[in-house]
Order: C-alpha cells, then sequence, then structure tokens
C-alpha cells in the first residue's frame, strides 16, 4: 500500500462523515494543505474559510458550537495550539464547547518549511488545557477512527496530524479504537517503547533492530495522549521493568513527560525518551 499522511486520512474522513448535518468545518486559508478541501467540495454549504485569522477562527468555531454544531477548525498546528492559544483557551475549553480542532504539519517532519512551522511544544501546550482531549493518531486507519471518536466526544478534541505520507500499521476490517485506550502493537518482555503518532511505525522499526540483538520490545501506541491510558503504561512498567517513549516534539512536555508522570506516581522504571532534545527543529528533508 501506498503512504498515507493522517492529514489525508483526516480530510477523507471529514467527507466520510459529512453526512451528520451538524458537522461544519473552518479552515485558515490552508484547506488544500490540511486537506479539508475534500470536505469542501462535497459540503460547500457548511465549510467556511476564516482566512489567516488563527485566533478569530477559533472564537467562531466556539459560537457556531453554541448553536449546536460540531465544529472542526483546522489549520497547521503550529498555528492552532501556538498563535491561537488564548482562545482555545478561553474560548473553547474554559466552557467546555464541542470544537474539534484539526492541527496537520505537526512536527519535524514537515521537513523544509523550517522551525518556524514545525510544532514541537504542542502536546505539552494542548494537554496543560483543562477539558482537552488530545489525540496522535499514527497512520490512516487510525485517524479515520480518531475523527470519528471526536465526533461523538462532547467537548474540545485536539487532532494532531502530520504532513509526511506514513505506512498503514492497521488493518481497517479488524482494528478497534477507543479512546483513553492504549494499543499493544507487538509484546515483549525486555523493555517497552511507548509511541505516537508517526513515530510508533519508527518503533515498529526499532523492534525489528532491537530483535536481531536478541532484546524482545513490547511496542504501545499511545493514540490518546490525553486522558492517557495508565493502565497499559504501568502494566508494562511492571512486566518489562524499562520504558523508551518515542515522539516527533520536545521531550519537556510531550509524551515522555506524560508517561513518567504516570510511573513516577505509580511504579517507578528507569525511562528514556527519544524526541526533541528543548531545541526548535530547522529546515531540511523529512
Amino acid at each position: 500500500m501506498a503512504n498515507i499522511a493522517t492529514r489525508e486520512a483526516y480530510g477523507s474522513a471529514l467527507a466520510e462523515f459529512g453526512d451528520d448535518q451538524r458537522i461544519v468545518v473552518l479552515d485558515a486559508d490552508l484547506s488544500k494543505s490540511t486537506k479539508t478541501e475534500t470536505f469542501k467540495k462535497k459540503y460547500p454549504e457548511r465549510f467556511f474559510n476564516m482566512g489567516i485569522a488563527e485566533g478569530n477562527m477559533m472564537a467562531v468555531a466556539a459560537g457556531l458550537s453554541t448553536c449546536g454544531k460540531i465544529v472542526f477548525a483546522s489549520t497547521f498546528a503550529v498555528f492552532a495550539a501556538e498563535r491561537a492559544c488564548e482562545q482555545v483557551r478561553n474560548s473553547i475549553c474554559y466552557p467546555g464547547l464541542n470544537v474539534k480542532i484539526g492541527a496537520t504539519h505537526a512536527g519535524i517532519s514537515v521537513g523544509e518549511d523550517g522551525a518556524s512551522h514545525q510544532a514541537v511544544e504542542d502536546i505539552a501546550i494542548m494537554r496543560s488545557l483543562a477539558n482537552m482531549v488530545v489525540l496522535s493518531p499514527s497512520d490512516a486507519v487510525e485517524t479515520r477512527h480518531a475523527v470519528k471518536a471526536a465526533i461523538e466526544h462532547d467537548g474540545p478534541v485536539y487532532l494532531r496530524l502530520g504532513r509526511l505520507g506514513v505506512p498503514a500499521i492497521y488493518d481497517e476490517s479488524s482494528f478497534k479504537f477507543q479512546l483513553g485506550k492504549g494499543i499493544t502493537v507487538s509484546d515483549g518482555n525486555d523493555v517497552t517503547i511507548i509511541a505516537t503518532g508517526l513515530m510508533v511505525h519508527t518503533a515498529i522499526e526499532a523492534r525489528q533492530l532491537l530483535s536481531a540483538e536478541g532484546i524482545n520490545a513490547r511496542v504501545l501506541d499511545i493514540h490518546t495522549i490525553k486522558p492517557i491510558d495508565k493502565d497499559i503504561i504501568i502494566n508494562a512498567a511492571k512486566e518489562t521493568g524499562a520504558i523508551v517513549t518515542a515522539e516527533e516534539h520536545n521531550i519537556i512536555g510531550g509524551l515522555g513527560s506524560a508517561v513518567a508522570e504516570v510511573l513516577v506516581q505509580n511504579y517507578p522504571v528507569p525511562v528514556r525518551m527519544a524526541g526533541m532534545n528543548d531545541t526548535f527543529g530547522r529546515s531540511g528533508k523529512p
């Protein structure tokens, strides 16, 4: 199968579930990049280009949600989580409104766009906001289910999506998604690799390399960073004794921090974090 970016799966999912008349999609003049144009072509009467005014878009999304709409506000992650943070906090999270934020081009895999467009702080920001659910799917199949879960959840949701095409991990015919519950991709008893987003596939590759060295690694996919699945993390710590986290994000405040918070309060084991080491990205190949 061809690699499919989670942003592409996001656009397809919006169009698929768009027959629900409550769904409205807003975009900050990036619909070709965020792939919300797929929804726009099918349901033009419920799509609105808000222009390069992300804070205003979040405020409009909040207002529409008070009229019974399920609103998806879409733009690049660096703009959704950082430029519009105050509106997300005060207009969406504080009143707990039913707004979903489709944040594409997250992490450093946006490549040549460089540090200004590489959101490596967004998980830390969004998971710190009360009432916010944070989802970070790893492939196209999981993205479709994450969008469906976001629609069914009553309240704010942040969907972290990537620009880069990623290999398929899951089979649609057998895949099950539950908000707040991690997935054991591969079992193992020597160490656990906990990953999110496109790093899940990288974790699978790392497991194969470790296997050649006689190390049996467990791989967990934490698609819901908030609320995080404490049980699967604690069980992994008890059964494998050591944890490695992998994320396309600053190691401060991201998945690694979330996992460490769970373990230090429940079952401390050695933890190593793979991610951006408190630095900005740079322009280059993904």
